[in-house]
């Protein structure tokens, strides 16, 4: 499928990059509010949250985000974000420890034809993790850059003996990403196709958004349940 993923024209230094999810360490990850999407330890810590709290993961919200303390000590990524010429929301580290996976799921609105845009870029990895983006393998380099449709289907393992943990970025669109995205050779025509969801993917949706406890949640909840029940009346 056209614009399932990019390589973006970054890159990033590999020691600077640990250096800063050094500073992380320090703290206490959390645990992925969403338990059933996957099997050992997944776990984040917020650079950039609603609340303003390292602790506070959730990556959708009615609030601005607000950078945390964590973000003002590691200063290499706050540079590396400062490359982004555009406003962010979630700014997260991820950690999927070894022998750990996360299930195929989608994610609601996080293509860029949503105008929120999700940035991946590995901090430290290994030769057998497996990340699929619409069953198709992304092989990310430590210090690369990635963009991902998140709408599709996707899915991550960790079967080496080393953590594998990415900065992931939320990005909003703007005209900066816009000329960035061309560049790289994404479709611009293919945003007329409206994405669809069958009724089970968006149940999984449903049941994925309830975990998260807030109003943005609540209002897609609302919007999905009226497609399904417009679906099946119309069956």
């Amino acid at each position: 499928m056209k614009n399932s993923y990019f390589k973006l024209p970054f890159s990033f230094l590999e020691e600077e990059l640990v250096n800063d999810f050094k500073i992380c360490l320090e703290n206490k990850f959390t645990d992925h509010f969403n338990s059933s999407d996957y099997e050992g330890v997944w776990s984040s810590i917020s650079l950039r949250s609603p609340s303003g709290s390292i602790s506070d993961i959730k990556a959708h919200s009615n609030n601005n985000f607000i950078d945390t303390k964590l973000l003002d000590a590691c200063s290499y990524f706050k540079e590396i974000i400062g490359q982004f010429k555009c406003e962010k929301e979630s700014i997260r580290i991820l950690n999927l420890e070894p022998n750990s996976k996360i299930k195929e799921h989608r994610d609601l609105n996080l293509g860029y034809e949503d105008g929120v845009f999700r940035i991946h870029i590995p901090i430290i990895t290994n030769n057998e993790v497996l990340f699929f983006i619409n069953n198709k393998l992304v092989k990310m380099a430590v210090g690369s850059c990635w963009y991902g449709n998140f709408n599709l289907p996707h899915r991550v393992e960790n079967n080496g003996a080393t953590q594998r943990v990415h900065l992931v970025m939320d990005c909003i669109r703007n005209n900066w990403s816009d000329t960035l995205f061309e560049k790289i050779g994404y479709d611009f025509s293919f945003e007329k196709k409206e994405p669809i969801y069958d009724i089970k993917t968006k149940r999984k949706m449903i049941e994925a958004l309830k975990l998260q406890d807030n109003e943005a949640a609540k209002e897609l909840i609302t919007t999905l349940q009226r497609e399904i029940a417009t679906t099946l009346k119309n069956k």
